[in-house]
């Protein structure tokens, strides 16, 4: 990514792992080979961000290039963050409501990603490491069939 970054005029980063600290896609030889007047503004500053030189909630100067790491983002957009989940979530019912009924396939990534029970058992690997539970199906983390 080094090259594109360095041609860029404007870098926006989103990337984050649920209840995980974000993950580092712009270093500090990156942003130093970008030219004077470029901007960094990194979305996920509160989880740490995306960019090494990120200061959550601050925006600054570092050798010519703004870097801008704003808190609380959805807040800021109230009114389109809402119409945003709305759809988000509209969409994922109809992906689970097929054919008139709710059918929880678990073969589905869609679904398999984001089933947190099922059947009274905890079956999400991320929440049963949270919770200090065992993995399921064998120790591999992977759902039990």
């Amino acid at each position: 990514m080094t090259p594109v970054v360095a041609e860029s005029d404007v870098v926006i980063t989103t990337a984050a792992v649920p209840g995980e600290r974000a993950p580092v896609l712009i270093s500090r030889a990156m942003v130093e080979g970008m030219r004077p007047g470029s901007v960094v503004v990194d979305l996920v500053a509160e989880r740490g961000g995306n960019c090494e030189l990120t200061r959550a909630g601050e925006t600054f100067d570092h050798q010519g290039v703004s870097i801008l790491g704003p808190l609380n983002v959805p807040s800021m957009l109230a009114n389109n963050a809402s119409q945003l989940f709305a759809k988000n979530i509209g969409t994922y019912l109809l992906h689970l409501a097929k054919e008139g009924s709710i059918r929880v396939d678990r073969e589905d990534e869609i679904t398999r990603e984001t089933l947190v029970t099922y059947e009274c058992e905890v079956v999400q690997p991320r929440v049963r490491q949270r919770l200090d539970l065992p993995p399921l199906g064998g120790g591999n983390g992977e759902m039990g069939q």
